[in-house]
């Protein structure tokens, strides 16, 4: 065999296991066999994309392992097979890293549940958050809770203010609230991407109890995410560029940036910021001059 197969895991499936098992079953199910170098014969195919044994094979390991890999019952694959794998299936970098999160996961995994993490912001953290202004700032977790905001941070989001603190939740607010699709013209990309964004951090955290309970409820309220989160696409974020069509200041393009907040795991700083002198920096100083009223009655307490 090409690569060497690794050990049993033993007779169960861990949730980190089985968590590696589904990522590959999307990866597998999603990648054409023609993708791959392969000849697709007359017969009707009921796999949509490779089939186990087809891809067993690109991998150099046996279909019997492949199949336990798959099912949650291996979850000790060798870093070889992952690499095999992640050739196999041309998972791009951030795929494969993902692939090799969750086999490590897979491979420590612990019976205990981790707690649900606290939504406590540090006051030096709010004052940042208040210099920064007039760009809309905010500390949000993991799961996009939104844990801390500057005025132009909740303002930006019409109708955000309106929910009880604890539910102001961003992937909440992209797929439940009526006023998000008419907010971002290209509505479809950020949902997409937001739902990307938390099956990776799912995958590395299947157990979490605040990503549990976000996702269950969006499956059960969104048709939209429930059809995106069987994809099982993962991305990282990276610096973009953002349209609003903001009932307040009218359309308004933005660069999104984020920080991960050191000794905060999981936490991250989001700011928008537009050059100064242009209609969108204008903007920005009109919803900061705007949202203090609002932000003074509703802030995190």
């Amino acid at each position: 065999m090409a690569a060497s197969e690794g050990t049993s895991a033993g007779r169960g499936a861990s949730s980190e296991g089985a968590e590696l098992g589904r990522f590959l079953r999307a990866r597998r199910t999603g990648t054409r066999p023609e993708q791959v170098g392969l000849t697709v014969g007359a017969g009707l195919r009921r796999t949509p994309g490779l089939r186990r044994e087809e891809l067993a094979t690109l991998a150099g390991i046996s279909i019997d392992y492949y199949v336990r890999l798959e099912r949650g019952k291996e979850t000790r694959p060798s870093p070889s097979v992952l690499d095999a794998l992640a050739r196999a299936l041309h998972l791009d970098e951030q795929e494969h890293g993902h692939l090799r999160e969750l086999a490590a996961r897979s491979a420590r995994y612990a019976s205990e549940p981790p707690p649900a993490p606290g939504r406590t912001v540090s006051p030096d953290l709010k004052v940042l958050l208040e210099s920064m202004r007039p760009n809309p700032a905010y500390v949000i977790s993991r799961s996009m809770d939104l844990l801390a905001w500057n005025p132009g941070g909740l303002a930006l989001y019409p109708g955000l203010a309106d929910w009880p603190v604890k539910q102001r939740n961003l992937a909440r607010y992209l797929f439940l609230h009526p006023a998000a699709r008419s907010l971002f013209p290209d509505w479809d990309r950020q949902i997409t991407a937001c739902v990307a964004r938390l099956r990776a951090t799912a995958g590395t955290a299947p157990d979490a109890p605040d990503l549990t309970q976000l996702v269950g409820e969006l499956l059960l309220k969104s048709p939209e995410f429930a059809g995106l989160w069987e994809r099982y696409e993962v991305t990282g974020r990276k610096p973009a560029r953002k349209t609003f069509q903001h009932p307040q200041v009218g359309t308004i393009t933005l660069t999104a940036r984020s920080l991960h907040l050191e000794g905060s795991p999981g936490r991250r700083i989001g700011v928008y910021t537009a050059e100064p002198g242009t209609p969108d920096h204008d903007a920005l100083l009109l919803l900061d001059l705007t949202a203090p009223q609002l932000s003074a009655r509703k802030r995190t307490p």
